[in-house]
């Protein structure tokens, strides 16, 4: 079988992806099928937009420089996968999904002005108690060199044979120690970097739009939890890094999270803790 590649002159409008996204949840119109499509998206000689760069900097609080931050390459690959997430045939709906896991693998820095090849395809659809589980994987070339690569894992709530089982216990809250920092969450800074990211999904932008998935209130993106927990090692993370992050609990907005990096064997162990209860938003690692 080969895979059908869709060869893209320009990155697809956001705007008209959450349009086809909002469509793709109405039921009359899906022809939902039980596998991912065999599909890739390509985008050869990308130029980063040194504007846009500085508002994603502005937006999660990393340096602006020539170097990419390590997240920003997410910002690129994100259209695309939106744009086979959101097909006809995907096996679940793209709105309310949220974001897992994610794993990112840089081989050296990337310079702002070199051009950039793109391509993003989606597998191993499988069952977990709380839904389906999908993995997005873009890979960036600069020429044949795989400069950047990413897993990311989405999750779409729904029932599966999973469902239903024993729920493990909870963990007893517990006052976390004290924080490296602490970071502020409010609507005016996700918004931000929603019109950065161009991750307009509703559950971020509005009380309404979160309510309707399932959520008290609008809550924080995972990537930008991801960018900005980077701030605290700034200048200490290697051209060649993998960088794992899991999500835990989201980030309710407005809120204050506490703020942790230790040093640990080869890199970073990083998270965000929730400064009362102590559960975990994000527990990353940095090698």
């Amino acid at each position: 079988m080969m895979t059908d590649t869709i060869s893209l002159t320009e990155p697809p409008k956001n705007s008209s992806l959450f349009v086809k996204a909002a469509l793709g949840a109405v039921p009359l119109l899906s022809s939902r099928k039980s596998t991912v499509p065999d599909r890739a998206v390509q985008l050869d000689g990308v130029r980063v937009d040194p504007d846009h760069l500085a508002a994603y900097c502005r937006a999660t609080g990393l340096r602006f420089g020539d170097a990419l931050p390590l997240t920003y390459p997410f910002i690129l690959t994100f259209p695309l996968a939106m744009q086979l997430v959101v097909a006809r045939d995907f096996p679940f709906v793209a709105v309310g999904a949220v974001h897992a896991q994610n794993l990112i693998e840089r081989t050296r820095d990337i310079s702002v002005s070199e051009p950039l090849d793109i391509r993003t395809h989606v597998e191993n659809l499988r069952e977990h108690p709380k839904g389906l589980l999908v993995d997005a994987i873009s890979a960036v070339k600069v020429g044949r060199e795989l400069v950047w690569h990413q897993v990311t894992t989405f999750l779409h709530q729904q029932r599966t044979s999973l469902s239903g089982g024993p729920k493990p216990e909870p963990k007893p809250e517990e006052v976390p120690p004290p924080p490296l920092r602490t970071l502020r969450a409010d609507q005016k800074t996700i918004t931000r970097y929603a019109a950065a990211s161009g991750d307009h999904n509703p559950i971020h932008t509005s009380t309404l739009g979160a309510k309707a998935f399932g959520f008290p209130r609008a809550i924080a993106h995972g990537m930008w939890s991801a960018a900005t927990v980077l701030g605290a090692i700034e200048g200490r993370i290697p051209e060649q890094a993998t960088y794992a992050v899991k999500f835990g609990k989201p980030i309710l907005l407005p809120a204050t999270v506490n703020v942790y990096a230790d040093q640990a064997e080869g890199g970073w162990d990083l998270a965000l803790l929730h400064p009362k209860k102590g559960y975990p938003h994000l527990k990353a690692t940095l090698r």
